[in-house]
């Protein structure tokens, strides 16, 4: 009873205020990654942004002054770590964010295994080299003082299959289990992890779903729950709530009831 009397508020550290720290963003030439650099930058963040599309990349600066861009695609291992070292040897990362992310729709009875392994290359490999690239350095820093935060975006499609996620669900699913072992493993270090799982958020990846989406917001509106999520020290950043909270309780059901009430609520 008294180790939960004395249970933290907040998992991770705080982060008060972003004058000044270094950001990464990868995968920010759009959506959600978009929206977030461009909120760092107004708090005051030295904001890195990389993705593929360097033209993308270009526009933000031009439009964010003092922010950099590095472009990046996560693909190429080699790439990767050539970037990271680029991004390092100017100073330490205050924090690095996963942002980049694939989707199509896709069921068993369509099964493409091309792009099955595409997914499973941007959304979970890509983040995996990006780790390889930044965690030496980050656990350097951390040991001299100067803890960073690493951040991944998911989904609540990670939080159990779905009808039409063949190919997504898994892959955020296991930045999920990713991002709480790399909790375990550095939060004694004074490092932060945090995990972002978003409901259903109106950019490139969602324009083409054929359903209404309940509770669609904007990037914007996402970035703000982020960069909320991390001042005040969230393991698990999930928006938007009334949303978010009902898929967590799919999520505690047994099989013998969830699967009936997803076939129901999406009748599929």
């Amino acid at each position: 009873m008294s180790a939960l009397l004395h249970w933290p508020a907040s998992l991770n550290p705080p982060i008060p205020h972003w004058q000044g720290r270094r950001v990464w963003l990868v995968g920010a030439s759009s959506g959600i990654g978009r929206a977030t650099a461009a909120l760092l930058h107004a708090r005051g963040a030295q904001v890195i942004v990389s993705a593929r599309n360097a033209q993308a990349l270009q526009d933000f600066v031009a439009a964010h002054p003092g922010s950099q861009a590095v472009p990046l695609d996560t693909a190429d291992a080699a790439q990767v770590q050539a970037v990271a070292r680029q991004v390092l040897a100017t100073g330490a990362l205050d924090l690095v964010c996963y942002c980049a992310g694939h989707y199509r729709d896709m069921r068993a009875t369509e099964f493409d295994l091309t792009e099955a392994l595409r997914h499973e290359e941007v959304n979970y490999t890509g983040a995996l080299r990006v780790l390889a690239g930044v965690l030496p350095a980050m656990l350097a820093s951390a040991q001299a003082g100067r803890p960073g935060h690493l951040s991944v975006i998911s989904s609540v499609a990670g939080f159990r299959g779905l009808p039409k996620s063949l190919a997504y669900g898994p892959t955020k699913a296991a930045l999920i289990n990713l991002a709480e072992a790399l909790y375990l493993d550095l939060h004694a270090l004074g490092m932060g992890v945090s995990v972002i799982n978003p409901g259903f958020v109106a950019t490139p990846l969602t324009a083409g779903n054929d359903f209404t989406m309940p509770a669609l917001i904007t990037p914007e509106a996402a970035a703000a729950a982020i960069v909320r999520g991390w001042e005040r020290g969230e393991f698990d950043i999930h928006f938007p709530k009334r949303f978010t909270r009902v898929m967590k309780l799919l999520r505690l059901l047994p099989y013998r009831w969830y699967f009936p009430a997803v076939r129901r609520f999406t009748g599929l």
